[in-house]
This record gives structure tokens, C-alpha cells and sequence, in this order.
């Protein structure tokens, strides 16, 4: 399904999900204990996606005068992110969770290092204005574009509304699209029915997309920080992998605290609409912790359901691939 460019609103797009390869920052500013590895020669990548973590880490500040260097990686969905932290390019790679579940499954490297909680609200099933559709039960036959790829967190929200109609997958035409690609595609009505996520989601929503339905009471909200085993196995790696995360557990905690001050900057840096930008961090996973039991446990069930809607091909052991303690040598 190809697109024709959309001027200014495709440049916008492209900009939030190339909020990139910056260069290398954090020299070294803040002491480390004698006791601790000497981190003034590692470098960590930092994966993203459409900009958003590192949006927050600017915004709050916190990974000014790490002991350490980084640079960020920006993706447009989690497809191309895992593919690079598969090919061990990536320390760091922010995703929802059957993304992660979905990412496990082809590289066994892959280890979940903490959770962060948002809303579920932050996706949805989205039309054209004038679309005919109005439920869920008018989906069937139609084709209905998913993005960004097989396993994502759309596909998923999608199923679980079809079954809510007493649907199946069978009796709507997927079709797979990379975001930013599906936007200028929408935007041109070049596409009809559109399952996407945040900030894409957000946005076209405000340019007057019809929302079908969001995934609440279908999705989980959750999202995960997800780091491979070789950079876990580095004692240097993971003590700096350790800081960054209590860095960005702090951010996020500001943020919550600063909302309006905290859209105000992520608009600034992804260039979107202050009124686009306003939603998409109000729903947006910022509460950030180690991973729990409960955690594992919702989880699990996610990876259940997908396997049973032939979502993934098969079932996920996900307290196999969870890291309850990072400092623990």
C-alpha cells in the first residue's frame, strides 16, 4: 500500500521518529566510588522509538553528568528496533509488551530489565471522518491496516476488539504498515481503517481521526526496558545499564509531577502540536520500576492470549527471560 508524501505532516513524523543518532554525550562529570567498575570507558547505545525516551530524558535532564558516554538510536516502531538490538547494536530498547514477547522469540538474548506503566488508552482503531464505520462489528470484511508489524501491540488490541464482537481475525483483510508510512498513507486516505499507537495515534486523532475503539480493558498499558545478555554480562556495561535506568525512573517520576511543563518540552522536540503532544504524554508509560511478580504475571497472561490468537507461534516462558534484580552481580 504505497503512500504519496504529505508535506509538512510527513516531515513532522519523520521528525518524532528521527529524534536520533545523537553524538556521543555524558563525558564525565559525577564521581564513581572506588568500589565501583570505571565506567569512563564504556559506551552505551540507548534504542527509542518515535522519540520518547530520549524526549524525557531531555526534558528532566537526568543523564547530564553520567560517568559514562551514550548516544541514542531512534526507530520508528519496535520491529527495527529489536532487529538492531538482535544484532547487538543496542544496550537499551524501550517497546510495549507483545513486542517484547514477539522480539523474545527470535532472539534468546533478550532479557527484560524493567517495566513502565502507562495507559492502555494510548492506541487505537481509527477511521477516516466520514467513514461509514462506526463499530467494531463494521470491521468485518473491510481491510484494516495494523502497524507497525506482525506482533505488535496493535495487532493485538485489534484481535481482542473482534473477539469482544464475537469476531475473528479471519473476517477482516490485515495489512501490515510501518507507522510513519501508514500516517502519510491515512493522511491521503490512502488508508481507511488504521490500528496505531502513540504518537501517531495521538496525533491523527487530533487532525480528526474517528476512534473506533482504544485499547482499554484490552491491552495492558504496560511497556518494558529490554537489554541483551551480552551487555548484561559486562560488569561495566551493566553497572552503567543500572544507572541509566534509576536516571530514567527519575525522569519519568518528574514528569509525572510536570505535566504540563513536561509537553510542553516533548512538543518542542518532536515538533508535533502542543495539543497532540498534551495527550500523548498524559497516556504515555513514564511510572517506571524494577520488574515484579505482578508484573511477569500480567504479562504471561498477554503471551497466552497471543499464542492462543496465533499471535506469536508460540508461547513465551516469560519469568525465563525477566531480570528481577540489575545490581546484582
Amino acid at each position: 500500500m504505497t503512500s504519496s508524501p504529505a508535506p509538512a505532516r510527513r516531515r513532522a513524523l519523520l521528525r518524532v521518529a528521527a529524534l536520533a543518532a545523537a553524538p556521543l554525550l555524558g563525558s564525565a562529570a559525577l564521581p564513581v566510588r572506588a568500589a565501583d567498575p570505571d565506567l569512563s570507558n564504556v559506551t552505551l547505545v540507548l534504542g527509542d522509538q518515535a522519540g520518547g525516551l530520549r524526549a524525557l530524558a531531555d526534558a528532566s535532564r537526568v543523564l547530564d553528568g553520567v560517568p559514562y558516554r551514550f548516544r541514542w538510536a531512534n526507530f520508528q516502531g519496535a520491529a527495527p528496533l529489536f532487529e538492531a538490538q538482535r544484532a547487538g547494536a543496542i544496550d537499551l530498547a524501550p517497546a510495549g509488551d507483545l513486542p517484547v514477547l514477539t522480539a523474545a522469540l527470535g532472539d534468546p538474548a533478550l532479557r527484560i530489565v524493567a517495566t513502565r506503566v502507562g495507559s492502555p488508552a494510548s492506541l487505537g482503531i481509527v477511521v477516516q471522518p466520514d467513514s461509514p464505520v462506526r463499530t467494531v462489528a463494521d470491521l468485518k470484511g473491510r481491510t484494516v491496516v495494523v502497524s507497525s508489524a506482525r506482533g505488535s501491540i496493535s495487532q493485538y488490541q485489534l484481535y481482542g476488539a473482534l473477539r469482544e464482537h464475537g469476531l475473528a481475525p479471519g473476517d477482516v483483510d490485515v495489512r501490515f504498515v510501518l507507522p510513519v508510512d501508514a500516517f502519510a498513507a491515512f493522511e491521503a486516505k490512502q488508508i481507511g481503517i488504521w490500528a496505531t499507537f502513540d504518537p501517531y495515534y495521538g496525533h491523527v486523532v487530533r487532525r480528526g481521526a474517528r476512534i473506533v475503539r482504544d485499547g482499554s480493558g484490552i491491552n495492558s498499558g504496560l511497556a518494558f526496558l529490554t537489554s541483551p545478555v551480552d551487555t548484561l554480562d559486562d560488569r561495566s556495561k551493566r553497572a552503567a545499564l543500572s544507572d541509566v535506568l534509576a536516571r530514567l525512573a527519575r525522569a519519568g517520576q518528574w514528569a509525572l509531577s510536570h505535566p504540563v511543563d513536561y509537553a510542553a518540552v516533548y512538543a518542542s522536540l518532536t515538533r508535533l502540536p502542543r495539543d497532540a503532544a498534551a495527550d500523548i504524554v498524559r497516556r504515555a508509560a513514564l511510572a517506571q520500576r524494577g520488574v515484579t511478580g505482578a508484573d511477569i504475571d500480567v504479562l504471561q497472561r498477554v503471551a497466552d492470549r497471543a499464542a492462543a490468537d496465533a499471535i506469536l507461534p508460540k508461547r513465551v516462558d516469560v519469568a525465563s527471560i525477566a531480570v528481577r534484580n540489575l545490581s546484582a552481580a
